[in-house]
């Protein structure tokens, strides 16, 4: 199962093509649009989130609610472009001479701007700003939606929340573990549900105060923030990826799929940098026997020799700081080369909230191909029988 996006941030709709989803699955636009609703709360963000109510609609690939085993594509409107046709149709025009059309010239430090004009030979940053904007990401969870509508049919869930927003955050592992563990005892679902309910998706209420009140802080310093996010998945069977091959270790898919992610730059696995300052008792995970080979505590996060182990795996993601902000940072002009002050254009001052949700939806097609790759079927009446008979899971 893979997905391709395409359009711009201000062009007039995003595109969507799934293609590998197994016939008969179940899916709807509405549970699209659960993810894609979701993905746009989170306090910190910018103005566009006033106005921009993302829905994909199914153009091929579903019948009657259920996948036909075809490409799967979709389509979304980008309510910005509409809100301001005298401006965005002229500026993203796709025929025609540039005219008067302002060319951009100055990037932004931390952004794709300078390589990517580097790289194509644009003489006009726009074109860099509105292919690498997140706002692709919007197309990006509408596609994943399907893999993770696929993995919830299995019983495998996936959640998300916030654990640190730039110097505010839980002291240690074992601290979230007091929080989070708990929750999902009965599946991911309650993590992100709970996460949800606060609007810096922080399942602490005090840390979630904190966090707002270290953002508008620094949305008074014309700043941004970053932060560290961690994702949980529940119910995965062991033995998903591989310890033969490389490239196909579980744990590196996942992290390429999170790094590969706007404005992500690190991914750990369970206690992750931690476990190099720790001892070695202190890091690996007891085998135990009850019912079936289990760990006694999960600091592996789920994850030994590029296989999952039937723990629930844990991930971990750091977001830098957006690099537009009010206060402008220093730049070199594309013509001229001499320095000046960065150009605002409108941002969240925290994105962190809403990069939970595009965090648990690139990683659930990685999740779904080693299902796939594992138990094969091209309908979802073969898999499940498959995956029933070697898991004994029952979606009845």
């Amino acid at each position: 199962m893979r997905y391709f996006t395409s359009g711009e941030s201000h062009g007039p709709s995003l595109t969507g093509i799934v293609e590998g989803a197994p016939a008969g699955l179940d899916i709807h636009e509405d549970e699209i649009e659960h993810h894609l609703v979701r993905r746009q709360k989170g306090y910190g963000r910018g103005g566009r989130m006033a106005f921009e109510k993302d829905r994909a609609t199914f153009q091929s690939g579903v019948r009657f609610g259920k996948t036909t085993g075809a490409p799967i594509a979709m389509t979304m409107p980008n309510r910005a472009y509409e809100k301001d046709k005298s401006n965005w149709p002229v500026v993203m025009a796709k025929s025609g001479e540039r005219g008067d059309v302002e060319r951009i010239t100055l990037p932004r430090p931390g952004h794709a701007d300078l390589v990517g004009t580097q790289k194509y030979g644009f003489d006009d940053i726009r074109p860099v700003i509105e292919r690498s904007s997140a706002r692709e990401t919007a197309m990006r969870v509408a596609c994943c939606s399907v893999a993770r509508k696929f993995l919830e049919t299995l019983g495998i869930q996936i959640g998300g929340h916030v654990i640190r927003i730039g110097a505010v955050g839980y002291k240690s592992w074992e601290e979230v573990r007091d929080i989070a563990d708990p929750l999902y005892e009965n599946g991911a679902h309650q993590i992100y549900k709970r996460s949800d309910e606060s609007d810096v998706r922080c399942l602490d209420d005090d840390l979630s105060a904190q966090m707002r009140e270290e953002i508008k802080l620094r949305r008074k310093e014309g700043t941004s923030l970053g932060g560290i996010y961690e994702i949980i998945v529940t119910g995965l069977p062991a033995g998903l990826g591989s310890y033969v091959h490389w490239d196909r270790k579980i744990d590196g898919k996942l992290a390429q799929a999170i790094v590969a992610t706007q404005a992500m730059k690190g991914v750990e696995i369970g206690l992750g940098f931690e476990a190099g300052q720790r001892q070695g008792h202190q890091v690996h995970d007891e085998i135990i026997y009850n019912d079936a080979f289990k760990r006694r505590t999960n600091r592996a996060g789920g994850i030994e020799g590029g296989m999952t182990t039937g723990m629930p795996v844990i991930i971990r993601g750091v977001m830098k700081p957006i690099p537009t902000m009010i206060k402008p940072l220093k730049t070199a002009d594309l013509d001229t080369k001499k320095e000046e002050d960065t150009r605002y254009e409108r941002s969240d001052v925290c994105a962190l909230p809403r990069a939970v949700v595009v965090a648990e939806s690139v990683i659930a097609p990685v999740l779904a191909n080693a299902i796939l790759e594992k138990f094969g079927g091209d309908s979802m009446d073969v898999i499940l029988q498959r995956y029933q008979k070697e898991t004994g899971y029952d979606n009845a």
